[in-house]
């Protein structure tokens, strides 16, 4: 590890992206991102082999993502809710091809133009799959800036070792709050599979086959096979990539569930809560999908209620209900609009369900 730096959100995932070896970046201005692209178009040009392109629009951008993807590179987009639903069309394309890329989503209020505060409510369309067709992507929710640095430099190999894109999914704090971090030392990985299937350029006596990057299917029967086969490894991804943090679980009364900005928030008033002698504890899941069911369903066998908090109207909390099976309340709060739940409401809302008995 380096020396700490301070540094914002944004810039430090542009850095941490180019520490990773990304050399390709192609994207769209839009708030709260925008520190990204701009870190981008200083730093690329001044690397052997970068490339920095600001795209006529966010669909420009996501195709030509795909296309340095089908070529091998490493390759990185970023946007803001409104140019992530632009890019959709093309991220199904790069999943149906196989192709490892990193997106970088700072999430804002919506629905529409919404605003350009911070939000959590494209939870569905992350997780869900915003696109068309049936498919899935790994998403890493950081909670900090410094995970935010580690998460990126990890979605490049997770990217790598499952030919699939990685979305890297924080609300508009993440990138606008500034932090010490430091810049871990970069190690090749070695036990990555090597990009024989890249369109590198192909000739009769070059001793491979030519390289195909599509994903149109027209025979019913083919495309069957390939989504089958896209499944298989998603389920790889859900036994493998799964993760998330747990305080205080073991003995809660009630278990708080947040992720990014929010967790950080609901741990103050776990904290506080504790102080007053509630027992609360919190989970935070890191992976919003593989969503981590199996500590949920796990802590559901003592707590008497759960809590998921959301800057959303609620979106998490069906996946938190999914886990929890009937077993126990989940109950909801969540702010939206741009607004930011305080540690003061959280608990207010944890008070009422001891006071109820709930």
């Amino acid at each position: 590890m380096g020396e700490k730096m301070l540094m914002k959100g944004n810039e430090a995932i542009a850095e941490a992206a180019i520490q990773a070896g990304c050399r390709f970046f192609f994207g769209y201005p839009i708030t709260p991102q925008n520190q990204i692209p701009e870190y981008m178009s200083k730093r690329l040009p001044k690397i052997e082999g970068g490339c920095f392109l600001q795209a006529e629009s966010e669909v420009a951008a996501i195709n030509m993502v795909y296309g340095a993807a089908g070529a091998g590179a490493r390759v990185m987009t970023s946007s803001s809710s409104p140019g992530i639903s632009l890019k959709q069309e093309g991220i199904s394309y790069i999943v149906g091809a196989e192709l490892p890329c990193v997106i970088v989503n700072m999430v804002r209020g919506g629905p529409g133009l919404g605003s350009i505060q911070p939000a959590q409510s494209d939870y569905y369309q992350s997780t869900r799959g915003g696109g068309h067709g049936d498919y899935r992507m790994l998403v890493l929710a950081p909670s900090s800036v410094q995970e935010a640095v580690e998460l990126t430099q990890e979605a490049f190999d997770l990217a790598d070792k499952y030919r699939n894109p990685v979305l890297i999914m924080g609300d508009g704090l993440i990138g606008q709050m500034m932090e010490p971090v430091e810049m871990p030392e970069r190690k090749e990985k070695t036990d990555l599979p090597e990009k024989t299937w890249a369109a590198t350029g192909w000739t009769p006596d070059c001793g491979r086959e030519r390289a195909i990057i599509n994903s149109l299917y027209i025979d019913p029967a083919v495309l069957e096979k390939h989504v089958n086969k896209l499944y298989a490894k998603y389920a790889v991804m859900e036994q493998t990539e799964c993760r998330w943090q747990e305080e205080m679980t073991d003995d809660a009364d009630y278990v708080i569930v947040a992720y990014g900005t929010t967790a950080r928030i609901a741990r103050s008033a776990m904290r506080k809560l504790r102080d007053e002698g509630i027992k609360a504890g919190l989970i935070r899941p890191i992976t919003l999908w593989p969503f981590p069911a199996a500590p949920i369903a796990k802590a559901a066998e003592h707590a008497k209620a759960f809590l998921t908090v959301e800057m959303s109207m609620g979106q998490m909390v069906d996946d938190v209900k999914l886990a929890v099976d009937g077993k126990k309340p989940v109950h909801f709060f969540g702010r939206t609009g741009g607004i930011v739940p305080t540690v003061r409401e959280i608990i207010t809302q944890v008070e009422n369900l001891a006071k109820e008995g709930k």
